[in-house]
């Protein structure tokens, strides 16, 4: 089975939280359900450069990394992967969608209303 080693942002901004909603995949159970943006690691790359990089590329804004959170371990059907979370924050308001189909702002205590890829459901937990 296929392992994937990536990074996650978990981007606060006036005390909300930032949550991608994903498009269609060729993994239905992953299919239109929330996440935290963030994407793989490469070969040679470090989870900081990493995280900044994807951050560009998907939403086209800058984050300031705060710290490391959580590491989850998770295994799908088709895949296993090592997802390391980290706090971030922006000043940014134009996020740029080019991966995504949506995305919200949402309070802490609103987080559990959206339908998140089981991967990010254990950095709901570590948030409470």
């Amino acid at each position: 089975m296929k392992h994937l080693n990536v990074v996650a942002a978990v981007i606060i901004k006036d005390g909300k939280y930032l949550c991608m909603q994903r498009n269609a995949s060729k993994y239905e159970y992953i299919s239109y359900k929330y996440e935290f943006p963030g994407g793989k690691v490469e070969h040679g790359e470090d989870e900081v450069s990493a995280l900044k990089r994807e951050i560009n590329e998907e939403l086209e804004i800058e984050i300031t990394i705060l710290e490391k959170v959580v590491t989850v371990e998770h295994t799908y059907t088709d895949f296993s992967l090592s997802m390391h979370c980290y706090l971030c924050n922006t000043n940014s308001d134009n996020i740029i969608l080019k991966e995504h189909i949506n995305y919200k702002w949402l309070e802490k205590a609103e987080l559990e209303t959206l339908d998140w890829a089981a991967a990010d459901i254990p950095v709901l937990e570590y948030l409470k």
